[in-house]
């Protein structure tokens, strides 16, 4: 039945070669993870912020390998969700995993949006925010909806520009030690003021590990891939190991110049306040306006991993068909761009967004361990087409890592767990709402075919 439903609907339109998808990796990872999350982490670890980055980069390395098989396996949109359907068949899981990977997407992006119209916007022109953030969503909306093509050149574009901040913060710290500034004493300070130094770790690096999650996002991509069986391994493992070296260079420089308490202190504007340190000449209007366009690569990332996530979902028939419409000739899912831009500006009209950052962490780590539960699973069922496969090892241990930075025992804070419960109560009432919703589509088609 899905099969027929694709029949129907014109195909995603393949645009994405080797280098596109690199760029689309390094450019979601990237994102505004480490722009902002910087003051945090150090605010957790102390001057050792660099540690967690690295176990972060660590974990989801191993995490990547599960999903470089999996993809191989099904090149198709849906991503996380497809694969918890096919290795477990439990309608509501895939519900609920696909609800989750939706909710970190979206609300990445619209943190995105309130980023740009709260903090990077307001170093040039002081324009109200309620205003702003909606019609921010709506521009990317626009260009997603226009084509995959346009959007991942423009990805290309603005990843550039957002490494070249990135290159900036590295290169004035690179000067400033070589003209004898810096502390390189901070690099191993640990934080164990109220904690051990194994939670002050892994509570940073539960944390951390948001900077780097969107490798995941790229498999939902796959039916706008070319060949993406053979081009998927090389462009994601690069992809993160370029992003995570970055984001280590970053953490070093900043913990070189400036002690942890300042870079807490600073939060969203740490590597504003290293800047400052390290080149106090620098015009901050120029990372200001680096900040604009990474925000903005970085929502539109994801707004395209969420309306391609829920097209997968229709196709597979979790979800209502009619999500999985195609434009017949943008050859874009319009339907599903329009129902996740209407909840993103819900979103950012309505809700603190910076309570959820945690929160969505939480959740991509459990996603994370039922897919590398999920490649194992799937072992037993064989495709007629050659493919990636993870040492069966990498996945077993990168599930229990994942498992224990989501557990108690990793110091993460408590209020993280309500809200997860929270979003997760409102996605059950959403399964309810889809189940009644499949069942009276089901009944009609009966209906129509019935002699």
């Amino acid at each position: 039945m899905a099969e027929a439903s694709r029949t129907r609907e014109p195909a995603l339109k393949r645009v994405m070669g080797p280098k596109l998808l690199l760029f689309f990796v390094v450019g979601d990872i990237i994102g505004t993870g480490v722009y902002a999350l910087t003051g945090q982490v150090a605010g957790r670890v102390g001057g050792a912020l660099w540690l967690p980055f690295l176990l972060a980069f660590v974990v989801a390395f191993m995490t990547a390998f599960s999903y470089l098989e999996l993809v191989g396996k099904y090149p198709k949109a849906a991503g996380a969700a497809l694969y918890t359907n096919r290795a477990f068949k439990i309608p509501f899981l895939t519900f609920m995993v696909a609800f989750a990977v939706m909710c970190s997407g979206i609300t990445s992006a619209s943190s995105a949006a309130i980023a740009f119209s709260d903090t990077y916007l307001k170093e040039f022109v002081d324009l109200p925010g309620w205003l702003i953030a909606p019609l921010f969503i709506v521009g990317l909306a626009a260009i997603n909806f226009r084509g995959v093509s346009e959007s991942v050149k423009t990805n290309v574009v603005l990843t550039c520009i957002e490494l070249s901040g990135l290159l900036i913060i590295i290169g004035v710290g690179v000067w400033a030690v070589l003209n004898g500034s810096g502390d390189a004493a901070r690099l191993v300070e640990i934080d164990t003021a109220d904690q051990t130094a194994l939670v002050a770790i892994t509570s940073a690096t539960s944390l951390a590990f948001f900077a780097m999650v969107g490798f995941e996002d790229s498999v939902n991509m796959a039916e706008e891939c070319r060949d993406p069986v053979r081009i998927f391994p090389k462009a994601m493992l690069w992809g993160m190991v370029v992003a995570a070296t970055i984001y280590v260079l970053v953490s070093l420089t900043s913990s070189l110049l400036v002690p942890a308490g300042e870079l807490s202190a600073a939060k969203s504007d740490a590597l504003l306040r290293v800047l400052d340190v390290g080149a106090p000449g620098f015009p901050r209007e120029v990372f200001s306006a680096i900040g604009l366009f990474a925000v903005i690569n970085s929502a539109l990332i994801n707004m395209l991993m969420a309306s391609r996530l829920l097209y997968g979902m229709a196709n597979e028939r979790i979800i209502p068909k009619a999500l999985g419409t195609v434009h017949p000739f943008r050859r874009t899912p319009w339907v599903s761009i329009v129902f996740t831009s209407v909840i993103a500006i819900i979103l950012v009209s309505t809700v603190d967004i910076s309570v959820l950052g945690g929160t969505t962490a939480l959740l991509l780590l459990v996603v994370f361990a039922i897919v590398n539960t999920a490649v194992l699973v799937l072992r037993r069922e064989k495709v007629d087409h050659p493919h990636f496969r993870a040492p069966t090892l990498i996945p077993a241990l990168a599930a229990i890592f994942c498992l224990y930075l989501v557990s108690p025992l990793s110091g993460r804070p408590a209020r993280d767990y309500g809200i997860a419960a929270i979003l997760l109560g409102v996605g059950v009432v959403l399964w309810i709402v889809n189940w009644l919703a499949m069942r009276a589509a089901e009944n009609r088609d009966r209906e129509r075919t019935a002699p």
